[in-house]
């Protein structure tokens, strides 16, 4: 079984970050337009979100629905309640990323730094409350042995 790649060489994306949100379809909305991710697909009937993928242009990405009811009409939102997610996601310019976030009106929560670490970040929050930071660091190499 192959292995699908990604322009750089890297493996294609396998972990995919999940969240869930009471307002899908808005969430949806404000990523692309306040940090730039891409709808990829969304499944769902009206308001309701049944799955949404969203890519980062740079790689990667997150996939997201709506909260779901349980059959007695109890809110299930899974292991990860709306706004109790954060994510680091890897941008080479910050700084568009962040002036982005600020134009559409993104809670800024902890504005552009240098890192002791050699990295570029900001963080935002979005309507749902999830956290998200943007930064130039893109972890260390992987040791092969």
């Amino acid at each position: 079984m192959g292995t699908a790649e990604v322009p750089d060489g890297a493996p294609a994306p396998q972990v995919w970050p999940t969240l869930r949100a009471h307002d899908a379809r808005k969430l949806i909305a404000f990523l692309v337009e306040a940090f730039g991710f891409e709808e990829t697909v969304v499944y769902g009937e009206g308001a309701v979100v049944h799955h949404a993928q969203l890519s980062w242009p740079e790689g990667g990405g997150v996939m997201l629905g709506s909260v779901r009811e349980d059959p007695d009409g109890a809110e299930n939102s899974g292991p990860t309640p709306p706004g109790s997610f954060g994510a680091y996601v890897v941008t080479a310019d910050p700084d568009a990323v962040h002036a982005r976030a600020a134009a559409a009106g993104a809670e800024i929560v902890d504005d552009l730094h240098e890192t002791d670490y050699g990295s570029r970040d900001f963080a935002a929050r979005d309507p749902e409350g999830n956290r998200w930071y943007f930064g130039t660091y893109r972890g260390e190499p992987r040791v092969r042995g």
